[in-house]
């Protein structure tokens, strides 16, 4: 493998990892109010739903087209549907709090934090997916001109940090367990450097314009389904939808700042 190479794959790693960042930040807090834990999910909800139509879409869009780009979006929508109808979950909301009140707040407490927990894990996995592609845009990045590739891996980097936290936060939240929390944070991250590895070894002879545009919006859809079905939920389950709303809009600033670092406005 020649520096060049080396050199790329290196720089998307350091992008990636950029989620530990969040990560650190988001298990800094010991115990996390409630509070704390709407804002926190609804910034996630904010900064996946931006990143999605923002990015992800518009960039599917120019590579192949409003239709087969929205196939694609609405597929990964239906995709995930498809998994969460086969991970059974149980609402916090949904346990009736009438005779032996402790035992039910008990209940809905446990409930709580398996869903927190699942929460925590899909977006873990949503980041992940979404982190692939973007390893192979920095890597492609940087073997083009190491120039763009540093800027891209810097911007990357920025905006994987609110995405670290994202994961962190629910996942400590329901374990209580640092250790974990940085864990999935590490490990979504490692997705990037495995796309730069990936783009290296294997798929630059065969990636195409229109298998990456697919892959995009496929993402897209992912992410978005993740936010308004797991994410704003949870978020409402601790009582501070005004706070949840506060939020989203600014995890949607957060990423819109980090995206403009990028180049997206640009086009």
């Amino acid at each position: 493998m020649s520096p060049e190479i080396l050199t790329a794959v290196l720089l998307s790693g350091l992008a990636g990892l950029a989620t530990t960042i969040g990560s650190v930040i988001g298990i800094f807090v010991r115990r996390p109010s409630k509070a704390f834990m709407a804002f926190t999910l609804g910034f996630a909800a904010g900064v996946m739903v931006h990143v999605s139509f923002v990015e992800l879409l518009s960039a599917a869009v120019k590579d192949i087209g409003f239709g087969w780009a929205h196939v694609a979006f609405f597929s990964g929508m239906a995709a995930m549907f498809a998994i969460d109808m086969a991970i059974p979950h149980d609402w916090g909301a949904e346990h009736y709090e009438g005779p032996g009140a402790h035992m039910a707040r008990d209940g809905r407490e446990r409930a709580r934090k398996r869903t927190v927990m699942r929460t925590g894990l899909l977006v873990a996995l949503g980041i992940a997916i979404h982190n692939f592609p973007e390893g192979m845009v920095t890597f492609t990045g940087a073997m083009k001109n190491m120039d763009l590739g540093v800027a891209l891996a810097v911007a990357v980097g920025i905006h994987n940090i609110p995405e670290g936290m994202a994961v962190s936060v629910p996942i400590y939240a329901a374990t209580g367990s640092r250790k974990t929390a940085f864990l999935w944070s590490f490990v979504s991250g490692l997705s990037e450097p495995l796309g730069a590895l990936l783009g290296a070894l294997v798929l630059a002879p065969f990636l195409s314009t229109t298998l990456l545009g697919v892959c995009l919006a496929a993402v897209a859809g992912i992410m978005v389904f993740i936010s308004l079905d797991e994410l704003v939920p949870a978020a409402r389950e601790y009582e501070r939808e005004h706070t949840a709303i506060i939020g989203v809009v600014l995890g949607m600033v957060v990423m819109a700042i980090s995206l403009w670092a990028l180049g997206v406005s640009d086009g």
